[in-house]
């Protein structure tokens, strides 16, 4: 074997190595993504009406009376006691109350992203308990197990959602503009599940509208609610994994490509153009 054939399978056994390295170092950081959390207000309106009532009604009656031709006698005796009590009371309004939970849509895009960025996705227990401020405590639910497996855990709760429909008439023109809007805004945050440290924290947005023109107001029209939200999870998904990427490579897939199969052989091609200049 001479010295070039020698050089060259050396490198390539190298180029081998230091690929399988770096597909193990980026192919063991395993994430788990939990549902959006969301608190919200929710009006209730209520009536109620009570009624108490207590008496105490008791009496006595006695009576004797005889006669006869030569004689008449009588007696009679009573006894009463009353007493009452009564209360009533009607209310009616409005109360506000503190809707808590977790949103399950939105985190598929999220997901697939991670994946394609190198991580591992791992699946959490969903939290099934209704509202409770214990949903917001993630660092006890990492210690109840939620998230088995997972190295990190990327929470997430909405600040914001909003849908708005608007009907914008065009000026000249008899043709009105009517469009739907979803704009949904969460913060995240990236947990060691180990050290309970935050790796990585942002707000992100996910956008999404359809629209429709028509002659007349009279016109029927129908806007695409299902694309909307396509839209919205498919944005948000791309703007988390690339917070996440910025603040968190670790995991990731190397840079400079995602093909190491392709790597090795741009390392081999140097190889054996060096081969060729011994020669």
């Amino acid at each position: 074997m001479t010295k070039p054939s020698m050089i060259t399978r050396a490198a390539r056994v190298g180029a081998a190595v230091l690929s399988l390295v770096a597909v193990a170092a980026w192919a063991q950081v395993k994430i788990a993504v939990t549902d959006l959390t969301y608190q919200e207000q929710v009006a209730q309106y209520f009536n109620s009406v009570e009624y108490k009532g207590k008496w105490d009604d008791s009496g006595s009656a006695r009576e004797r009376y005889r006669d006869s031709d030569y004689s008449s006698s009588g007696s009679a005796s009573a006894n009463y006691k009353s007493k009452g009590e009564v209360a009533y009371r009607a209310e009616s309004g409005v109360r506000l109350v503190i809707d808590r939970g977790e949103l399950r849509k939105f985190t598929g895009d999220i997901k697939g992203g991670l994946i394609k960025a190198g991580y591992r996705v791992m699946q959490g227990k969903p939290w099934t308990q209704t509202n409770t401020e214990k949903l917001y405590d993630i660092i006890k639910r990492i210690k109840d197990g939620y998230y088995p497996g997972s190295d990190y855990v990327l929470f997430g709760t909405i600040t914001n959602i909003e849908y708005r429909e608007e009907h914008n008439p065009i000026q000249g023109t008899n043709t009105v503009n009517h469009s739907l809007n979803l704009e949904l805004v969460a913060e995240f945050s990236l947990i060691n599940t180990k050290t309970y440290e935050i790796k990585a924290a942002f707000t992100s947005i996910g956008e999404g509208r359809d629209a429709r023109l028509t002659n007349n107001a009279g016109t029927v029209y129908a806007l695409n609610k299902s694309e909307v939200m396509y839209q919205v999870a498919k944005s948000l998904g791309d703007n988390v994994t690339e917070e996440v990427l910025g603040q968190f490579s670790e995991g990731a897939k190397p840079k400079g490509g995602r093909n190491v199969q392709g790597s090795m052989q741009r390392n081999e091609t140097v190889v054996e153009e060096k081969t060729i200049i011994f020669k």
